[in-house]
């Protein structure tokens, strides 16, 4: 596809001019995650996500826990206690330096899965194609750049549940499987190791299957290494009555990495289960684990921490006592008790594309091709992104450089459409610097 030779053509020069950026390597603790057929590897030893989503202070924060040392510390010592070894960090400045707490991670084990978007900086699924625009790549492409030194970053995600229980949600598909796509073509360009890029669903019934298939098929170029969705529908129940079994038997023969995003109902009281049936061969052909939602009390009620006292940027995030709750002790007793099994899972070592599902009533995206990349973003793959705009800079919902599309953001790459959205650009990059002007910021619909 037009699409996916241009972004290719762009990734292979600029790997042979640019080679590793990002100056200064961190420390190497751990052996870095790679994909192989439809599972995680560490090595040659299978590697089961058994996690936690960690974003103090809720995602309305949107503060990152990770440039701070003082909370990011007293957390990795409860993360030990839990004996777990991936956590999920959904908002993250890329402007800021991550050195020590990524570090600390490594010593203790722990990998880094992280959503490269934030409530700035993402796909608006009510308007999708405006948003995706050169100004958003650049933050995406940059939070690339603050992470891929750090061995211990396990994998990043291109999007979280931009597509929804609306039909109309649908059609943002295109959009942020053609961010998954540049992602993994920066990330080549710039001579970074293979660091996985991924989808994190909602878990829709209508519309789950026809988006696990979107995200892998197509060309290599295009398909995503794995995918993920979240999953609150085991509610102290048993791998039948909470749909997880049927749940398989549709994924089966699925090509790449599946796990949980997200997982953890809070119906009854939690003694965390499900993590027998995702530790239990009746799963693991199928699923890599999943990451327990979450971490820290927030009004959702779904922490097994409080944090009490003491904060950050006005309160936003606490940096004070870390108070266990009873869930915490279960939690870990869950993960003691179902351990990650031994050998290989019986994963599929051939990972297939799957068949690009059709357009209906629940799934309004035609086959064909994706959008291509805006016009003003080329330039990242040979000369970096440039310094990030951090979580609180001026926007991208509505930036000039779009990509070119067709009608209704169907198809892309006709010259008449080229000619159109040149006429759009508004970025001007130089190495020390973007020189972004004339945003409008549209906080409406942002999904993060």
């Amino acid at each position: 596809m037009k699409s996916a030779a241009v972004v290719s053509a762009l990734a292979a020069v600029s790997a042979v001019q640019a080679g590793p950026a990002g100056g200064i390597k961190a420390k190497r603790a751990v052996t870095p995650i790679t994909v192989k057929g439809n599972a995680f590897f560490k090595g040659n030893e299978r590697f089961y996500v058994r996690g936690v989503a960690y974003q103090p202070g809720g995602a309305s924060g949107n503060i990152d826990p990770l440039a701070d040392p003082k909370v990011c510390k007293p957390d990795i010592d409860k993360f030990k206690k839990l004996g777990i070894n991936v956590i999920r960090v959904y908002s993250t400045d890329n402007a800021k330096d991550h050195d020590e707490c990524m570090n600390e991670l490594a010593d203790a084990g722990i990998y880094v899965v992280l959503d490269a978007n934030n409530p700035k900086y993402s796909i608006n699924r009510a308007d999708p194609h405006p948003s995706y625009n050169a100004v958003y790549l650049q933050s995406v492409f940059a939070t690339i750049d603050a992470f891929a030194k750090y061995d211990n970053t396990m994998a990043f995600f291109s999007g979280n549940e931009v597509i929804h229980d609306h039909v109309n949600t649908t059609r943002a598909a295109k959009y942020v499987k053609a961010t998954d796509r540049d992602m993994r073509a920066y990330i080549k360009a710039r001579g970074y190791r293979k660091i996985p890029v991924g989808y994190s669903a909602a878990d829709v019934t209508d519309n789950r299957l026809q988006t696990a298939r979107y995200f892998n098929c197509g060309s290599d170029e295009e398909r995503s290494d794995f995918f993920a969705f979240n999953d609150y529908s085991w509610c102290t129940s048993d791998f039948e009555t909470s749909g997880w079994k049927q749940k398989v038997e549709s994924f089966e023969g699925y090509g790449i990495p599946l796990f949980l995003s997200e997982y953890g109902c809070i119906k009854n009281t939690r003694n965390f289960g499900e993590i027998e049936s995702l530790m239990h061969s009746n799963m693991t052909h199928v699923y890599s684990g999943g990451l327990m939602y979450e971490y820290s009390m927030e009004p959702n009620n779904y922490g097994i921490v409080k944090i009490k006292g003491g904060d950050v940027d006005g309160g936003k995030i606490q940096t004070g006592e870390r108070q266990e709750l009873p869930e915490f002790a279960a939690f870990a007793e869950a993960l003691k008790t179902w351990p990650a099994p031994k050998g290989d899972g019986g994963y599929n070592p051939n990972g297939k594309a799957s068949e690009c599902p059709d357009k209906d009533e629940h799934w309004d995206v035609e086959p064909g091709t994706l959008p291509d990349i805006p016009e003003g973003a080329k330039i990242y793959f040979t000369e970096g992104a440039g310094k990030g705009p951090g979580l609180n800079g001026p926007g991208s919902q509505w930036a000039s450089d779009q990509a070119s599309t067709g009608d209704n953001g169907q198809t892309g790459g006709s010259s008449e459409n080229k000619s159109k959205s040149a006429g759009m650009r508004g970025i001007r990059f130089d190495k020390a610097s973007l020189v972004l002007s004339g945003l409008a910021v549209l906080m409406a619909g942002l999904v993060f």
